[in-house]
Order: C-alpha cells, then sequence, then structure tokens
C-alpha cells in the first residue's frame, strides 16, 4: 500500500481537485491516504521540508511529488514505477 500525504487549506479549489484525483486513483492502486491542514504545525513542517509552496500538496511514501492542480496521468505512472521496483 502506497502512503499519500495530502496538504490541504480551507477554501482550495485545487485541493478538491486533488481529492477526485485521489478517489479515482485510489479505485485502481491501494492508497493509504493521509490529510493534513498546511495552517497546523505539523502541515507548515511538512510544507517547509517538501517544498510545498501552496495547497494542495502531495507527498508519496514520504517523498515529496508535487503541489497545486495534481497531474493524475503523472501520479499513476509514479505509482505504476513503485509498484514494479524491488521491495
Amino acid at each position: 500500500m502506497t502512503e499519500i500525504t495530502l496538504l490541504t487549506q480551507e477554501d482550495c479549489g485545487y485541493c478538491e481537485h486533488a481529492r477526485q484525483v485521489l478517489a479515482r486513483v485510489g479505485e485502481d492502486h491501494p492508497l493509504d491516504i493521509t490529510e493534513i491542514d498546511m495552517r497546523g504545525e505539523q502541515g507548515r513542517i511538512l510544507a517547509a521540508r517538501a517544498g510545498v509552496m501552496f495547497a494542495p500538496g502531495l507527498l508519496v511514501d514520504g517523498r515529496p511529488f508535487g503541489y497545486g492542480r495534481i497531474s493524475e496521468r503523472r501520479l499513476r505512472r509514479t505509482l505504476q514505477r513503485l509498484a514494479t521496483q524491488p521491495k
């Protein structure tokens, strides 16, 4: 199962888009999704470490994936590559 951390904030249209992308991708890939508010202490720390400039921010298995409008195609390619890597 792939761990996904979604950094969000209130009134964020791209955050809703990211949730929809994760819901669709989650139908094909086992995801463990944790949503964290970027305005909280934990969210600010994670965003700073990952270089997330604005919401939403996405981390895949703890590694920065991107922020802003999340690409479903790129996420699927990344998850497929992770699934074929030796553990």
